[in-house]
């Protein structure tokens, strides 16, 4: 295979701290290739018209970036990006804003990403796009004569057609994922979500068990689900700020069961709903009243999509409501935090936990759901309360699955996982982390590129 050029929305550099287990993954997959990263820079400009390509040297890697326009940014990123594909994506329909025009900033800004990354590739390249901001990047420089190998993973849900229907051009958008040579999902729903769309509405054909023909392309479709860096994680745990986050957690609620959900403030994380469960908990079974204490973090994300202080207020209206109507003097039930903990922080709080809330409404993987069970002691492990609409739950089968828009239900599965006996809890970690460990960040970068790599340029 030739070099590796990783093209996403966001660059980052896989030396820094905190860089993620996704960047450190791609990062030994470029270092081993002398790869370049490109992608936007992140920062706007009033016009971006004849604009240079950044580049600065990451050890091996070549990381570039270009800047974008405010208008640009206005229409691909916030208008098109998040408030059509991600909220339709996450079947939300009724939150998409399908303004005509930032389609065009969309397709605009994905050509201009390919004028500039074209005169960089070189002819045995291998080109690996990520995410739903650049869907089209492929046909753009198909049309550009681009004949290298090009693949596209998608980290997020893709809906059934009946919902992706509802986009305006969504024949467009979907014929432009045939311009990969291999596309990427999650799960086996996501993939098979695709290949119905391609069969029913582009009227396509399967050949073999992954590879679709329409609109004269092929494309093989696989489900390849992202993991989490394990070591990555097992470092941190014995980490300071880990074990201290622990100490200081255990001392604090040592009266305490403790439930923590770590989530983006998103309106796909099903948050209300989670508060809403942990009431009924409350409410049904009232020997967790001062017992059970909730930590809900809540990361500040897209503040400046209108759809996401609807759902901060609504958060902060039920977790003070929560709070005024079950908490004493010396207990409340939810600690709600709407800022970030720090990373190395984390596994601690995840340790010193007894259950795990992974909740979403639709999400694509959620590594937190992973995250939660590799920071617990084996010997006394803590429980993942995970919902089916996770692209985790695929995978994680031993954790206590729930539908999150079934309250009572939630708080049943609550219950059971606060009462789950200790051999049992054991039993049930040990197969998630076989699971988690097989099937890592390093396993799925691997993987991907494997198939890549079999495939005919």
């Amino acid at each position: 295979m030739g070099r590796l050029v990783v093209v996403a929305n966001r660059v980052a550099d896989p030396r820094k701290p905190g860089a993620g287990g996704l960047a450190v993954a791609l990062g030994e997959a470029l270092r081993a290739s002398g790869g370049l990263w490109f992608g936007w820079s992140g920062r706007t400009v009033e016009s971006c018209s004849g604009n240079r390509v950044h580049q600065q040297r990451a050890g091996e890697i070549t990381l570039a970036t270009v800047d974008l326009s405010h208008a640009d940014y206005r229409a691909y990123y916030l208008g098109y990006s998040n408030s059509v594909l991600w909220p339709v994506f996450h079947y939300r329909l009724d939150l998409a804003d399908f303004d005509a025009g930032d389609i065009e900033g969309y397709r605009r800004v994905n050509r201009l990403l390919a004028h500039k990354l074209e005169p960089m590739l070189r002819p045995d390249d291998v080109i690996w796009v990520h995410d739903y901001h650049l869907i089209p990047l492929a046909a753009e420089l198909r049309a550009m004569g681009c004949a290298q190998r090009i693949g596209f993973f998608l980290h997020i849900p893709l809906p059934p057609r009946t919902i992706l229907a509802a986009i305006p051009q969504h024949g467009w958008l979907m014929r432009s994922l045939m311009a990969y040579d291999l596309v990427g999902f999650q799960g086996a729903t996501d993939r098979d979500h695709f290949a119905d769309y391609v069969l029913r509405e582009a009227g396509g054909q399967m050949q073999g068990d992954d590879r679709l023909h329409a609109w004269g392309r092929t494309v093989r479709a696989r489900a390849v689900p992202i993991g989490i860096d394990v070591a990555e994680l097992e470092s941190m745990a014995r980490g300071e700020e880990a074990r201290e986050m622990r100490r200081a957690m255990r001392e604090n609620y040592a009266q305490r069961r403790l439930l923590v959900g770590v989530d983006r403030l998103d309106y796909s994380k099903g948050l209300p709903q989670r508060i809403r469960a942990f009431r009924r908990l409350l409410e049904q079974y009232p020997e967790n009243r001062r017992s059970a204490t909730l930590i809900q973090v809540a990361a500040p994300s897209r503040e400046d999509v209108d759809a996401y202080g609807d759902i901060r207020h609504e958060l902060e209206t039920l977790c003070g409501a929560l709070n005024g109507d079950f908490g004493e003097l010396d207990w409340m039930p939810v600690r709600y935090i709407r800022r970030t903990v720090a990373r190395k922080r984390l596994p601690g709080l995840y340790a010193a936990s007894a259950v795990g809330l992974v909740t979403p409404l639709r999400d694509g993987m959620n590594l937190v759901a992973k995250e939660y069970v590799a920071s617990q002691d084996p010997a006394d492990p803590g429980v993942l309360v995970l919902s089916r609409f996770a692209g985790a739950a695929e995978q994680l089968v031993e954790a206590l699955l729930v539908n999150p828009y079934d309250t009572a239900g939630t708080a049943d599965a609550i219950q059971q996982a606060l009462r789950m006996p200790q051999e049992e809890r054991v039993v049930r970690h040990a197969r998630l982390m076989q699971s988690i460990r097989s099937h890592d960040v390093h396993w799925w970068a691997h993987e991907f590129l494997h198939a890549l790599a079999d495939v005919d340029a």
